[in-house]
């Protein structure tokens, strides 16, 4: 399958045809400058001449040179800002279109050109699949306390202000090949992603999500960049707006376009010049080197921090791949992680199609250091083969039952006899959904910093390891923060007292917020076009109010049967009633369950 990537800057176009089964480019092509007189078009590395100078001219050349022995299945465009409408690849059309210019308000740099591309290949190829793949999206995980602004409630809910993260198809690409490259399932790290390139930003991907990044509502936040700032003390704007007289457009043009490494250097946003000047002893760029390397330093041990641990830390884009400077500082010092920093591979990293990964940390290192090239196109193509390939088919019988799961407590056969005394066995009380599982007649009191929770249930058979689930609102009751993770996924979590008939454990770690997911036979997933450890989302119309449910893991075995678990905070939030549902759409590997009318 070829999928034609298109992807728009304000005056430029970047084409690219990947066979989604080998990931390879072949075929692709760049216009530059359009707009002007010196507007350029190279294809598969000839120069062409441009009928018109402007994106659809140059898209019409291009296209028309890259299709003419090539069949396409899809074409795939990249658009920078989805905000919270868009959480996955979407098909265009003339709603979807309109969605994308209104939201030009958030991103009015990067979103209009991305239209004009979608309209002039849609005039190019009509009978051709068009799907926007949104940089947005891979953050649309980002937990609540990780995307708000400490803003007013009234103005956050009527401009819509909060962090969205940009980069995600990067982000993305480089998380799934580090976890390929360890040979480790995604679901089972922590890493932090580097993205440097002109823009910046850094990820924190937890169990596959983006759980934090620097970025925000626009791409203006976070680490020092090409022309943009980063983070900046409010005060100082408004200080420089009185004092200097700027007005909104000049303030916009000194934080985006003047500031960062150009500022900083006085010489401009190119790396490999400022390396240069500093060499010769250009105190400006050493400055614009070292606040950028303590910039980033500091954001990677803030998400050490907020993941309770880091397995890798990832280096990509322009910079990342290729400034061996920049990578030495940054990773200096980060020996009490475990991450231990060896200069001799990091001089000698050299990318390449054949090696696309290289290791910079030592043999005995226990976090990994990585260079990985990034290779945004290929993940759009991926995405957006998923949603071809699957043609939005409805499933029939596609109505998932939904079951509220309250706070409960999962035993190891010892701690049942510390609990409830020597030889004792969980006793039935009643069978819950899932075969083999049931509730028991046994319960439990949590015990916390703050508060206690008395009498909670605890689940039968016993497990390998202690588990105790509870839910935000347990969670701020009884004073401690449990992390969202999958079930069984208790390491690097905080612990909680446990009191019974017999005596009171405290554990150390087991405390956690499940994570929304379905149970699901594996005929149930064949029916629906999903695999285990798909994410998905899911749309409750209920007689109550209809909300979407993002980031649903699918879980598949045999011993299950289908059901959607979430919590009774996420149940009241969608004021659920017996026998709610959804329909799901098969999406290849992007499954999502749509809003739509059950009746």
């Amino acid at each position: 399958m070829n999928i034609l990537v298109v992807n728009c800057g304000s005056s430029s176009v970047k084409v690219a045809v990947i066979d989604v089964s080998s990931g390879l480019h072949i075929g692709g092509g760049v216009a530059q400058r359009l707009g002007t007189d010196q507007a350029t078009c190279v294809l598969n590395g000839e120069l062409l001449p441009l009928k018109t100078k402007d994106h659809q001219g140059a898209l019409a050349c291009i296209i028309s040179g890259l299709t003419v022995e090539i069949s396409l299945a899809g074409v795939g465009h990249r658009v920078v800002h989805g905000a919270d409408i868009f959480s996955a690849p979407t098909r265009l059309d003339a709603e979807s279109i309109a969605i994308i210019e209104s939201l030009s308000r958030l991103a009015p740099l990067h979103n209009p050109p991305a239209l004009i591309g979608i309209r002039a290949a849609i005039a190019a190829l009509p009978d051709i699949a068009h799907i926007a793949v949104f940089d947005t999206a891979f953050h649309a995980t980002l937990p609540r306390r990780a995307r708000a602004y400490a803003l007013p409630h009234t103005l956050v809910k009527k401009h819509g202000l909060r962090r969205y993260g940009f980069h995600g198809t990067s982000h993305q690409y480089v998380a799934r090949a580090t976890a390929e490259y360890l040979g480790t399932g995604i679901e089972a790290l922590r890493i932090i992603t580097c993205h440097l390139g002109n823009g910046c930003s850094v990820t924190a991907v937890e169990n596959g999500r983006s759980v934090e990044t620097s970025m925000g509502m626009t791409p203006l936040e976070g680490l020092v960049m090409g022309t943009r700032c980063g983070d900046v003390d409010p005060g100082v704007l408004l200080h420089l707006m009185r004092v200097e007289g700027l007005d909104v457009d000049g303030l916009d043009a000194l934080l985006n376009r003047d500031s960062g490494l150009s500022g900083l250097s006085g010489l401009g946003n190119d790396m490999r010049d400022i390396e240069a000047k500093a060499a010769d002893g250009d105190d400006a760029c050493r400055m614009a080197i070292q606040v950028t390397a303590h910039r980033l330093r500091k954001y990677v041990g803030a998400y050490v921090a907020v993941m309770g641990g880091v397995d890798a830390i990832v280096f990509t884009g322009g910079i990342g791949e290729n400034s061996a400077l920049m990578r030495n500082r940054v990773c200096q010092r980060l020996g009490f992680l475990g991450a231990q920093f060896d200069e001799d591979r990091n001089r000698d990293v050299d990318l390449s199609l054949a090696a696309p990964i290289a290791r910079i940390s030592t043999a005995t290192s226990r976090v990994q250091l990585l260079v990985v090239a990034t290779d945004e196109a290929r993940e759009i193509a991926r995405q957006v083969a998923g949603l071809v390939q699957s043609q939005d088919a409805v499933v029939d019988a596609a109505k998932v039952p939904i079951a509220i799961s309250a706070r409960h407590i999962h035993l190891t056969q010892p701690m049942v006899e510390r609990l409830f005394g020597a030889g004792h066995s969980l006793t039935h009380y009643k069978d819950i959904s899932q075969p083999g599982q049931f509730a028991a007649v046994e319960k439990l009191n949590l015990i916390g910093p703050k508060n206690r929770i008395d009498g909670v249930r605890v689940l039968g058979p016993t497990r390998p390891g202690n588990q105790v689930e509870i839910s935000r609102t347990d969670e701020f009751h009884l004073g401690l923060d449990a992390p969202i993770r999958n079930s069984g996924d208790i390491s690097h979590s905080p612990g909680i007292i446990l009191e019974g008939p017999a005596g009171t454990v405290a554990l150390d770690h087991g405390l956690i917020c499940a994570r929304r997911h379905i149970h699901m036979h594996p005929d149930d997933a064949a029916r629906f076009g999903v695999s285990d450890k798909d994410v998905v989302e899911v749309a409750i119309d209920s007689d109550g109010r209809d909300l979407i449910f993002g980031d649903v893991l699918v879980r598949v075995s045999e011993k299950y049967v289908l059901e959607m678990h979430i919590d009774t905070d996420e149940a009241n939030a969608a004021e659920l009633r017996r026998g709610d549902g959804g329909l799901l759409v098969a999406t290849g590997a992007q499954a999502t369950i749509r809003r739509r009318n059950l009746a």
